[in-house]
């Protein structure tokens, strides 16, 4: 079986276009066609039928779809194993909002000028279910806040930016002599979610500050955190990350006294993997962007 005939059924399936998938292929929406009859024939079922203008995978495509892109990606690691003088191949990576917005950007532009083959599948979410997934080997790479327990001995975790975590307040209250704790215990308070690995490093000043706010609001959205400060809905201790931030805010940023308090954004990867060679040109690329 022509694994190419696979990719091509993958790349229908996820485009729901012939000729959407021809362009991503550099193929015409007939030789697409002729390929995906090849493969019906050969499997004996019918695998994609048109419903409107799209096409969409029958109930035997739908069953075998997730193990055609497993055997796709094989084949590329296979290629990528092999390949000694030329760095290509598909990575899959993760990463928290404030990384993909901050400092990602930043480095896929050095990645794809240096590497141009890499192909990246970008996957966003928590920290702690991007750790899960590199350590299951959902995803190859995660850009992620640093755990705060002793990781698995298949993993490690690459360190790129330090943020201190800072109270955020609306403009109003600047002023000389500007008190963060008078301000945590006189406003109300909007929490950033202490079920996340960020939001915990946060929980844990207060407690050891011995403050406790009166709480109006508890999420996992820093931007939008940021936002209702903004409007005058309480006050926040969110990380300093790495800019932009939501455009147009009027707030006022405030070092926490006396704290330690700092969230370390890093790049977690397995110590072994069949993509090393493109895992190692991420982490390079990621060192010399930060470094710049």
């Amino acid at each position: 079986m022509d694994t190419r005939f696979l990719e091509t059924f993958v790349v229908v399936a996820e485009r729901h276009s012939l000729a959407e998938a021809a362009q991503r292929l550099n193929l015409t929406p007939a030789a697409v066609a002729q390929r995906i009859r090849a493969l019906e024939a050969e499997l004996g079922v019918r695998l994609l039928v048109r419903s409107g203008r799209v096409m969409r995978p029958t109930e035997a495509g739908f069953a075998i779809l997730e193990r055609c892109r497993d055997l796709v990606r094989d084949t590329r690691d296979l290629k990528a194993m092999a390949g000694t003088s030329t760095i290509s191949g598909e990575m899959r990576i993760g990463a928290i909002n404030t990384a993909l917005t901050g400092i990602v950007p930043g480095i896929l532009h050095r990645l794809a000028q240096d590497y141009p083959l890499i192909e990246i599948f970008l996957k966003p979410g928590a920290s702690m279910d991007l750790y899960a997934e590199v350590l299951n080997g959902a995803l190859d790479a995660a850009f992620i806040i640093e755990p705060r327990f002793p990781m698995q001995k298949t993993l490690t975790f690459n360190k790129l930016r330090q943020e201190p975590l800072v109270l955020i307040a609306p403009r109003h209250c600047e002023g000389e002599g500007a008190d963060p704790f008078a301000l945590l215990t006189s406003l109300p308070f909007i929490r950033y979610d202490r079920n996340q690995w960020g939001g915990h490093i946060a929980d844990e000043f207060l407690r050891e500050s011995g403050i406790h706010p009166v709480e109006r609001y508890e999420l996992d959205a820093l931007e939008a955190i940021a936002v209702m400060v903004d409007r005058g809905l309480g006050i926040s201790i969110v990380p300093d990350w790495a800019p932009p931030w939501p455009a147009g805010l009027d707030i006022v940023k405030l070092l926490l006294p006396r704290s330690s308090a700092v969230r370390t954004v890093g790049i977690v990867v397995t110590r072994s993997s069949p993509r090393a060679n493109l895992v190692a040109a991420l982490l390079e690329t990621s060192r010399a962007a930060m470094g710049a």
